[in-house]
């Protein structure tokens, strides 16, 4: 097994100073899929990092029998990206752009090569896809306009993982129980994750990796469909939230990297040995029952709730204080309520929060994966 690292660059400094990315490669053995796996995108977002250590050694004892890409700490400038003792490394600071919504796709090339190449085969279709849109993303960084700063980024990560078959964006939120977005495609494939929460997201493209990945594939898939051909969606692709921001636990990153051996051992990527994960309850809803609570007043926040934890309706989320309200006669707080069974699955992580502010992201309609 031959493994290489190299140093991609990305962007540049105001200085000069190139901007550059770790990448490691694994070569296969030649009879499995291709597979690309990035972490730390979002700055304060560490703990794909550690998973990414992990499936090294994995890795090295267990050799893939398909190429394999490791992008650990995929963002310099949103890791670098500090107020304080903070990582802001969300947004672009100049743009205001989220990192992880700059990626492309144009539905315009799958549209022409469904009307174009109906009759052509898998390979020739799954070719001509990954060429047109690699042509696509040279062209926008070729262009004589320029791109912005975090299009520099994502187009050439994205690049990368265009040659895989599997494509794993790893993140985490803010305060938060583990979960995964999950192409509704795909749904049968979720449980091998390991994760508890899972959130059933459609076709649609809205500039994250994931979707990057997918979409072209599905929504090709379905183009072909109409015309009476079934056509496979030929990639995978996944962003698992692994925690909670600005935390790293090497330990718990061992399991998460087991569950993505798993699902790797599933798809033929890797060969069998013993993955020790236990069993667990999973819950899923729809993308559209994947429900922000916003705070109904400003306030100071006590969070209630068991994050990944069944809430009955009526049950508190939180609690928001009003301390300026001491001995003045008026209320000092209430409670947050929802009128339906949800499972909370993040929440803000400060607890001074303004009125409106996103306090709790949750799943309502849940079923059991």
């Amino acid at each position: 097994m031959t493994v290489t690292t190299q140093s991609l660059v990305v962007g540049q400094q105001a200085t000069g100073t190139d901007i550059t990315v770790p990448v490691i490669r694994f070569q296969g053995q030649g009879r499995g899929p291709r597979t690309y796996i990035q972490a730390n995108v979002h700055g304060a977002e560490v703990q794909g990092n550690g998973v990414i250590h992990h499936l090294v050694q994995l890795f090295k004892t267990h050799p893939p029998f398909g190429d394999v890409v490791l992008v650990p700490m995929a963002n310099p400038l949103g890791i670098n990206q500090k107020s304080g003792e903070f990582t802001l490394g969300r947004f672009d600071p100049v743009s205001g752009e989220n990192w992880n919504r700059q990626y492309h796709f144009d539905p315009a090339l799958v549209q022409q090569l469904a009307r174009d190449m109906a009759d052509a085969s898998e390979q020739e279709l799954a070719q001509a896809l990954r060429q047109g849109i690699a042509r696509q993303i040279e062209d926008k960084l070729a262009s004589p306009f320029g791109v912005k700063s975090g299009q520099h980024l994502a187009l050439r990560l994205q690049k990368m993982a265009l040659e895989a078959d599997i494509v794993l964006d790893l993140h985490t939120g803010p305060i938060s129980a583990r979960h995964l977005y999950v192409p509704e495609y795909a749904r049968e494939r979720a449980h091998l994750f390991n994760i508890p929460l899972n959130i059933l997201i459609p076709s649609d493209f809205a500039g994250a990796m994931d979707e990057a990945s997918f979409s072209p594939w599905w929504q090709l898939s379905e183009a072909l469909a109409k015309q009476g051909r079934a056509f496979p969606v030929m990639v995978d692709a996944f962003t698992l939230e692994l925690g909670s921001q600005e935390y790293l636990n090497v330990e718990d990153a061992y399991r998460d990297a087991l569950g993505i051996v798993r699902y790797l051992q599933h798809r033929g990527a890797l060969p069998k040995f013993d993955v020790p994960l236990p069993e667990m309850t999973q819950y899923a809803c729809y993308l559209d029952d994947y429900r922000a609570v916003y705070s109904p007043c400003g306030g100071q926040i006590e969070y209630l709730a068991t994050l990944g934890q069944p809430l009955a309706p009526g049950e508190p989320l939180a609690r928001v204080w009003h301390f300026d309200a001491l001995m003045t006669g008026d209320r000092e707080s209430r409670e947050l309520t929802l009128p339906e069974a949800v499972i909370p699955v993040l929440h803000f992580a400060s607890a001074s929060v303004r009125q409106g502010t996103e306090l709790f992201k949750v799943l309502s309609h849940h079923f059991l994966l």
